[in-house]
């Protein structure tokens, strides 16, 4: 039996945005180049996850970019809003396929169901209105998770960039807005996501104390010195407040050189699950792929190839008890946690 798995991080309906495919043809029958559509899920026993939603910059002609420029409102507005109406298409017209979610409890009903079960996250909060004005329009429409940065800067507050090695430890805080963001966040139940944020913004984040700290798909910066991963102190912060961190597979991130290539180890994912997993308990540690976000090691490849790491870990002497917990349990307690 395939372990199931729920999974903290993919930027597949910013793939399935980038194509113009607004209904999401690609995810039901299959797509090639994606690590994620819903054959390769029922393949690889993902049984769902946070599906994020990412503004790129725009070229001159209108294409997308993934740079690391600030982004203007209007556009990120109309992505979000295009991105989430692609979600809502998908589960309309095919909801034995995909569901989206809003509570653990949905998970759980989408898993006996045989649906994969959809949280939406936004990452890098461009789409929010700076006074909040519109962020219970976006609930409404089933957001429970925010990245309150990418890696670039906001009105919220300041992302890290990607150089190598270097430290998270970069740029001011989080600004009023943003402080006020999260404070927002937490009376609504919304997942606040440390995630690309700098390390001044972590920590003011921790400061408020207002929910468990979750990086939804970061590593260990003491393996693999990027500043997207956390620090052994941002850990250890983590794990007093009771928090999650989703391990990445970037190879990007898994590697001490910071390389991007495909011929990864898989031996390197679980040097990270061991030090999370040292560092944060057994209840601390998940899954955060950021699959059609990332190169990823060849080993795996895409969602079909879950099983692979699962068969690492159980080699590995990772018992069944704590590959499930890190497989899916671990986030369904957390999203019970805060989201409910």
């Amino acid at each position: 039996m395939t372990m199931p798995v729920f999974d903290g991080h993919n930027d597949t309906l910013l793939r399935l945005w980038m194509a113009a495919d607004h209904a999401g043809t690609g995810f039901i029958r299959g797509m090639n180049d994606r690590h994620i559509d819903a054959d390769k899920a029922r393949r690889g026993g993902l049984i769902g996850g946070f599906f994020a939603i990412f503004t790129p910059q725009q070229n001159q002609s209108g294409g997308a970019i993934i740079g690391t420029d600030p982004i203007g409102m209007t556009d990120a507005t109309s992505a979000t809003n295009a991105m989430m109406d692609c979600l809502d298409a998908m589960a309309a017209n095919h909801p034995d396929v995909i569901r989206k979610i809003t509570s653990a409890d949905g998970i759980l009903k989408a898993k006996d169901d045989g649906v994969i079960a959809a949280l939406l996250h936004i990452e890098g909060a461009e789409a929010i209105a700076p006074d909040l004005s519109n962020l219970d329009d976006y609930y409404a429409r089933g957001l429970r998770s925010i990245g309150p940065v990418w890696s670039r800067q906001n009105a919220f507050g300041t992302g890290v960039p990607f150089g190598h090695p270097a430290t998270p430890n970069q740029g001011g805080g989080l600004t009023p807005l943003g402080v006020a963001l999260v404070k927002a966040a937490a009376q609504k139940n919304i997942l606040i996501d440390v995630s690309h944020l700098n390390e001044a913004g972590f920590w003011d984040i921790a400061k408020l104390a207002v929910m468990p700290l979750v990086a939804t798909h970061s590593n260990v910066h003491a393996l693999s010195p990027s500043p997207r991963n956390l620090t052994d102190m941002q850990l250890s912060a983590i794990a007093e407040s009771g928090g999650l961190v989703g391990l990445n597979f970037a190879a990007a991130f898994l590697r001490e050189d910071g390389g991007r290539v495909a011929d990864t180890p898989i031996s390197l994912m679980l040097r990270h699950l061991d030090r999370l997993v040292e560092t944060l308990g057994e209840d601390g540690v998940a899954f955060g792929s950021d699959f059609d976000g990332a190169i990823i090691p060849d080993a795996i490849g895409d969602a079909a190839g879950l099983p692979v790491l699962i068969a690492a870990m159980e080699s590995a002497d990772y018992g069944a008890e704590l590959i499930a917990k890190i497989s899916h349990q671990n986030w369904i307690t957390m999203i019970r946690k805060i989201i409910g």
